[in-house]
């Protein structure tokens, strides 16, 4: 078994404790691995250690506005795949109205985000009523259909080749961040019951199957979704954001890891709900520079004021792939110790993933390649370090 070098050490001028009573005039930079929670060593630099002038080659930040995509109208198999790898799928999933056929995912689970619309999920456990800020997993091999009210914009996050799970909460127990007890599961409802093929009555419906990225089609003449009952402890699951209650610290800004909401096998999903902002004057209050060398980093920003981003707006995402330093852009340095108000107004949703990301052919328009410019540094006298 390898066993790690570890022998921490302190050189130069540093603070006593990692993102607080940063040296006057420093920016902190965390070079970490094992996504926050292996070794790590602090930096500290006179300069924001993301203020490149030029970028050349493939490797860089970039953002996508997906508000561009296509849409898909009742077929999320042809929903854009925005990034992959190996172990996930991230789509946007841009529909309306009732899908007139049933899906079934063989390659994996799906995590579905409801970014826009109201309706109903009807599924083999039974029915459920979602709306925006809802979170969906759905086991792999399950039979499903949506029909919402009117539009709908979704993120679907397919754990390929894997399940989700919920993460350890350690010392803050089980109960912590959101109690299991929160999460709701399918009903066999009037709803539920309403939707199936009458005794003696034949319509034709079809499920289509995707496995190895390929559709396969089963006709049936009747509605599959006609179950009577069920038990057992695999089922899908519905969390809403506002049910979400994050872990805070009034002296010490927490890593993304603190938010963590799902697990997969090869990347998590965190989520950024409102919170109060640190108040300890010594404390950063945006998030610090990092250089997370295990993950790539995906932000989809679903509601409010990111403040630690420039030019972004709900629907857009942003994507850092490892290899460099990224953090806040210059205009939010401004705050990174006295903040404008008391509290965080956004939501947002995290994918960080320990294999590369590679991003999909989304249609031109959706790539905002100004992106790499937006952290030049602003104006003299915006932005100071503190």
């Amino acid at each position: 078994m390898k066993r790690r070098i570890a022998l921490p050490r302190s050189e130069g001028v540093t603070s006593r404790q990692a993102h607080a009573d940063l040296p006057p005039g420093t920016y902190e930079r965390e070079l970490g691995r094992g996504g926050f929670f292996g070794p790590a060593t602090h930096m500290y630099h006179r300069r924001p250690p993301t203020g490149w002038r030029t970028w050349e080659g493939p490797l860089r930040p970039r953002a996508f506005d997906l508000n561009r995509i296509a849409p898909a109208p009742g077929d999320p198999w042809a929903a854009s795949t925005v990034l992959h790898n190996a172990h996930v799928q991230y789509r946007f999933w841009r529909t309306s109205g009732a899908m007139d056929t049933l899906v079934r995912n063989a390659d994996g689970d799906d995590l579905l985000f409801v970014h826009e619309g109201r309706g109903d999920f009807f599924c083999d456990y039974g029915h459920l009523v979602i709306e925006a800020g809802d979170y969906l997993v759905i086991p792999r091999g399950t039979m499903w259909r949506v029909a919402f009210d009117g539009p709908a914009e979704l993120l679907m996050i397919e754990a390929t080749g894997g399940a989700y799970g919920l993460p350890e909460r350690g010392l803050v127990g089980a109960h912590a961040i959101f109690d299991p007890a929160v999460l709701d599961t399918p009903r066999l409802d009037d709803a539920f019951r309403a939707q199936q093929t009458p005794d003696g009555q034949e319509e034709t419906w079809r499920v289509r199957i995707k496995r190895g990225g390929e559709i396969s089609t089963v006709t049936y003449p009747y509605n599959p979704l006609d179950a009577v009952g069920w038990h057992g402890d695999l089922m899908p699951v519905r969390l809403n954001v506002r049910d979400i209650r994050p872990l805070m610290s009034h002296r010490y800004h927490l890593p993304p890891s603190a938010h963590t909401t799902f697990l997969a096998e090869r990347f998590v999903v965190c989520t950024f709900v409102p919170r109060p902002f640190e108040t300890d004057p010594g404390a950063l209050k945006v998030p610090f520079f990092h250089s997370n060398d295990d993950f790539d980093e995906v932000i989809f920003y679903h509601r409010g004021d990111f403040f630690s981003r420039d030019n972004i707006a709900c629907g857009m995402i942003t994507f850092h792939p490892c290899g460099f330093p990224h953090g806040p852009h210059p205009k939010a340095l401004a705050g990174m110790l006295n903040p404008k108000r008391a509290a965080t107004d956004e939501i947002a949703v995290m994918v960080d993933t320990r294999d590369p990301l590679t991003p999909g052919p989304v249609p031109d328009g959706v790539e905002i390649h100004t992106y790499i410019d937006s952290w030049r540094p602003p104006p003299a006298g915006e932005g100071e370090a503190g």
